[in-house]
């Protein structure tokens, strides 16, 4: 039998600072990301759906389930009120017809858009309360113990998608006047 390497009041207290903490932080979070979205109808599970949808371009619903730390139910279920209004379309695939997969259709797209374009960084209170940090340090703390943490708990894969998402932002997005707008693609040569 190994022996802890670590003590019974350590485990505690790692176990109840990070509970508390994540409590505290998420109920400013979840205030927040409800003002953004509330003028466009969504709730945070339709918006988190939408996100997913755009950064796996064709998510099974289960992929939806695994990324948005969701329960498949619930995930198929906003899913179906968000193709209801347009924005999400489902289908099947040829080789595959036991899952369901949603794409975003224009109409999603362009709410994705219009989210990310209405995005106010002071109406925020997580970035509001690092701020004072990027002031002091010259950068926004980073989060990699965090998302270690979350690797051991949820995978690689689900980090993979995570950095997708945010890479895909860097080359998708430009800023204009203080404001994030989509990047205009290159236009292709015709050969």
């Amino acid at each position: 039998m190994t022996e802890k390497q670590y003590s019974m009041k350590e485990a505690f207290f790692f176990s109840q600072r990070i509970a508390q903490l994540s409590k505290a932080l998420w109920k400013s979070i979840e205030k927040d990301w409800q003002q953004w979205i509330k003028p466009f109808d969504l709730n945070i599970n339709e918006h988190h759906i939408l996100w997913i949808a755009h950064h796996l371009n064709g998510a099974s619903i289960s992929d939806v389930a695994k990324f948005g730390v969701m329960h498949v139910s619930t995930a198929f279920n906003f899913s179906k009120k968000l193709e209801e209004r347009g924005l999400l379309q489902f289908s099947k695939k040829e080789n595959d017809k036991r899952n369901t997969y949603i794409q975003l259709t224009e109409k999603g797209e362009d709410i994705l858009l219009q989210l990310m374009e209405t995005y106010e960084p002071d109406s925020n209170s997580a970035f509001s309360g690092a701020l004072p940090l990027r002031e002091l340090y010259g950068k926004f703390p980073d989060f990699i113990e965090t998302m270690a943490i979350v690797r051991n708990i949820y995978g690689a894969d689900f980090m993979e998608i995570f950095e997708r998402s945010f890479h895909n932002i860097e080359s998708e997005f430009t800023e204009e006047n203080g404001k994030l707008r989509k990047a205009e693609k290159p236009e292709q040569e015709l050969a």
